[in-house]
Order: C-alpha cells, then sequence, then structure tokens
C-alpha cells in the first residue's frame, strides 16, 4: 500500500465529522495514518476531532465540502492533492436523504451520483495499491430481495443504486491497480439514521434487535478500517452484524463475515 515520504497513508473519509466516519478516521489515525476530516458544515466538530487525533499522537486534517456539488467535489480532490500530493485511500461514508428537508431526489443525488463523480475525480491521484472503500448498510445492500423499512425507502434505493454504479467500475480500479471493497452493516446503534428510524417507524429498529445486538459504531468502524487493507478480491464485501440476512444466498461477490 502506498504510503507518505513519513510512513502515514494519506485517507480522505467523506461525512467524518461525527458517527462512523469519525470513529473511523479515530482508528486509522491510531494505527499511524493522516486522516483528512471531511464535513459539509460542521467544522468546529472536525477541527475538535483533528484535535483529538493530534492530542492523542495521530494526524488530521479537516477539509470542508459539500460533495454533492460538483465544484466542491472538485475543490476537496484538488486540495488534497495540492497538499499531499496524492490521495491512498478514499472512504465514502458520507450519505443522507432521511433529513426532513431532504429535497425530492437529494438521495439519489448525494448516495449515487456524488459518490460515483468523487470516485471519478480521486481516481487520477491514487496510486497502485491504493483503495476505495464504499460504506453502505444491509437494508441498502440486500433491498433489492429484502424488505425495506418504510421511510428507509429512498435512501436503500439510492445507496444500492451508488454500490452498483462503483461496482461497475470495477474493471477500472482494477487495471490501475486500485482496489475496491463494500462495507456493509446492520441498523449500527447510536447512528443518526437509528435515531431517525425510530421517530417514523420504531418497530422497524425493534424487528432489528430482535435479531440480536446491533453493532456498534466502534465495531462498523473498526471493520472500515480494516477494508482499507483487507486483501480481497475486487469487489469484495465485508458485513457486520445482520445474521439473519447473511443466512440466506445473497447476489454480492466474493464476501466476508465481520
Amino acid at each position: 500500500m502506498a504510503t507518505t515520504d513519513t510512513g502515514r497513508r494519506i485517507v480522505l473519509i467523506t461525512g467524518a465529522s461525527r458517527g462512523i466516519g469519525a470513529e473511523t478516521a479515530r482508528v486509522l489515525a491510531a494505527r499511524g495514518d493522516h486522516v483528512v476530516i471531511n464535513y459539509r458544515e460542521k467544522r468546529k466538530r472536525a477541527e475538535t476531532l483533528a484535535a483529538e487525533i493530534a492530542a492523542a499522537g495521530g494526524s488530521a486534517s479537516v477539509a470542508g465540502a459539500d460533495i454533492a456539488d460538483p465544484d466542491s467535489a472538485r475543490s476537496l480532490i484538488d486540495a488534497v492533492v495540492a497538499e499531499f500530493g496524492r490521495l491512498d485511500v478514499l472512504v465514502l461514508n458520507a450519505s443522507g436523504g432521511l433529513e426532513r428537508d431532504a429535497a425530492p431526489g437529494y438521495a439519489m443525488l448525494l448516495n449515487r451520483d456524488a459518490q460515483t463523480r468523487l470516485t471519478r475525480l480521486a481516481l487520477p491521484h491514487l496510486p497502485g495499491g491504493g483503495r476505495i472503500v464504499f460504506v453502505t448498510s444491509h437494508q441498502a445492500h440486500f433491498s433489492p430481495t429484502h424488505e425495506v423499512p418504510p421511510g428507509y425507502e429512498p435512501i436503500a434505493a439510492s445507496k444500492r443504486a451508488g454500490e452498483d454504479a462503483l461496482r461497475a467500475m470495477t474493471g477500472e480500479f482494477t487495471s490501475r491497480g486500485v482496489g475496491f471493497t463494500v462495507v456493509s452493516g446492520d441498523m449500527i446503534d447510536g447512528t443518526i439514521i437509528v435515531r431517525l428510524l425510530e421517530r417514523r417507524d420504531p418497530d422497524a429498529v425493534t424487528a432489528r434487535r430482535d435479531q440480536g445486538d446491533l453493532p456498534t459504531v466502534e465495531d462498523f468502524a473498526t471493520a472500515v478500517a480494516d477494508a482499507t487493507t483487507l486483501e480481497t478480491p475486487p469487489g469484495h464485501t465485508v458485513y457486520v452484524g445482520g445474521q439473519d440476512y447473511l443466512s440466506e444466498a445473497v447476489s454480492a461477490p466474493a464476501t466476508a463475515q465481520g
């Protein structure tokens, strides 16, 4: 895996000012990477996280950008490359669409279009041995064959569309020597998505809890961090939690249970 002259990989994590993205940044920084914490609006939160990482002996910086905006996305990649010369790992963690003020079509704009656009912008700067990691949920990943919680349909459809669009680029990734891994998790305890779903359809969350303990943010973030170094076939999927989903045949390529 490519590294900086100081031995640190440059890892850009989208939507990293809180939740899974923030915890992934902590894990990777503790392992010796330099993490670029992307945020859309919460600059202070991102700066606080970067300061916490630095205080713990890690290396981090912040980069504000709305990845759903083409100009902002391009500026994000340009800024990272201008500062560090390249990008070693892109973690596609940002997602949305359940927000009350979300415009019609916003979920697809963010969860599919923005993901593929940012990937295409980043790809020329990823060296051989670089890695792209797409973060998703079982509710989206398995949506073609499993019932989706009421109210979550726009997210599930758009996240699955984003995953499919990225999988269609696997040949290009491989030709450049860049790895591509998907990390899919059951509902993650303590995340904003679960809290929003609990407001809209508490029975859907209860049904998932009835299947067993939900993965924690720490569990899932560790799996995402691990995926940046796993030696796996292109398009490999790492699963975290949700054993009932995994008990049935799935359509994804090679898989691993997390």
